[in-house]
């Protein structure tokens, strides 16, 4: 749907006046342009976008899904396109768009072309085009490649978000006629992936089979940044404390705590009583700094004493194995931990963490509105947190 704005921007002033008339006097197109951009909207749609009458053109229910994502679409790109010149909300193409967008990542137009699949002049044209409607230059050439200017990075954004909705449009549309079409890219945590996610996936396998389902890992700074760009759709984890930008939700789906485990037959499971300052005299596994249970961690530690040495992972495989080959102990999520506590491959040192309870929920930007398989996948996860006893708590 993103493959030509003129013609959603067409679409949408047909919508609004319900007239092909007005609407090429306000697109300053002919009449004839216009016809052409509704019925090549409706070839890519798979069905009637307007129910056509001799008084009017009214939109069907496929007209009025795909109207609220352009009007959505337009609403992040004009007042940015305006900013840099009014024409631009009239002229900028989505080629261009793309360009830019795909430049300001590469910081290299050879690199950019070549992400796109185009020859380097192709993007590099693009890009000329906006400068010159813009009226001023979008990319500083430095020593280390071409940086965006701070207008070339607002646009960017906008258009990143911008073909976002438009590619939920696509996927509302398809949804309408049985088919499903996008998928869904999911931020994974460490701890949603050892339990939360894997029962919600399963339960959402049952309905819809194929729809392609993507789940990501990295630092969470890097899956803020791919959510607030519309490449990720939600994250799924421990909710921080303060949000850490004011455009994303966090949404509560149940409290979890930090749990310390150790392999069958450590010396700390012989403690009669064990006091989290006794545990303190082993070396420990845990988060990296940065993350909520190491927080919680070196908030505990510091009043009952440091322990002699800190292996640093977020990997559990590494934690798991570490600690059953030695005297280390782990520190981690209770909900993370539970299916190796399960299967007796680790076991829980009977010491009370309760003052570790921690959010775990959902986090997404604030105007997202997610298309009907997204919204299942997401009851799907409260349903898991809500049921399920190893994450209930």
């Amino acid at each position: 749907m993103k493959s030509n704005l003129r013609h959603l921007r067409v679409f949408q002033s047909v919508a609004q006046s319900g007239s092909v008339t007005r609407a090429a006097e306000t697109a300053h197109v002919s009449q004839p342009a216009v016809t052409q951009a509704l019925a090549k909207l409706e070839r890519l749609a798979g069905q009637p976008l307007f129910l056509r009458r001799p008084q009017a053109l009214f939109l069907t229910h496929a007209g009025e899904v795909l109207a609220a994502r352009v009007a959505r679409s337009f609403a992040l790109l004009d007042p940015v396109l305006s900013d840099l010149a009014p024409r631009l909300t009239l002229t900028a193409s989505s080629a261009q768009l793309q360009a830019l967008i795909a430049t300001r990542e590469a910081e290299n137009f050879t690199l950019a072309a070549r992400r796109m699949g185009l020859a380097q002049p192709t993007v590099h044209r693009a890009v000329s085009q906006l400068e010159q409607e813009a009226g001023r230059a979008l990319f500083e050439r430095t020593a280390h490649g071409l940086v965006a200017t701070r207008p070339a990075q607002a646009l960017a954004q906008a258009a990143r978000l911008a073909f976002a909705e438009l590619d939920q449009a696509e996927a509302d549309l398809a949804e309408l006629l049985g088919r499903e079409v996008g998928r869904i890219v999911i931020g994974a945590m460490p701890l949603s992936r050892s339990s939360l996610l894997p029962q919600a996936i399963a339960r959402f396998r049952k309905r819809r089979p194929t729809l392609p389902v993507r789940a990501l890992d990295g630092p969470y700074a890097d899956m803020i940044a791919g959510l607030r760009r519309g490449e990720v759709d939600f994250l799924i984890g421990a909710l921080r404390d303060p949000a850490p930008i004011g455009d994303i939700v966090q949404v509560p789906l149940f409290d979890d705590r930090l749990q310390i485990v150790a392999r069958s037959g450590h010396p700390a499971l012989d403690l009669p009583n064990p006091t989290l300052t006794d545990l303190m005299a082993y070396p420990f596994v845990v988060s990296p700094e940065g993350a909520p249970a190491r927080t919680a961690f070196d908030r505990i530690t510091g009043r009952a004493g440091h322990p002699p040495s800190l292996v640093e992972t977020g990997s559990m495989v590494l934690m798991r194995e570490l600690l059953q080959i030695s005297d280390h102990l782990g520190c981690i999520s209770q909900t993370q931990i539970a299916a190796e506590v399960r299967l007796g491959a680790l076991e829980p040192v009977p010491v009370d963490l309760a003052d570790t309870t921690r959010p775990i929920g959902l986090t997404h930007r604030a105007d997202w509105l997610p298309t009907r398989a997204q919204g299942e996948f997401l009851e799907d996860l409260r349903t898991v947190a809500f049921e399920s006893p190893t994450i209930s708590l």
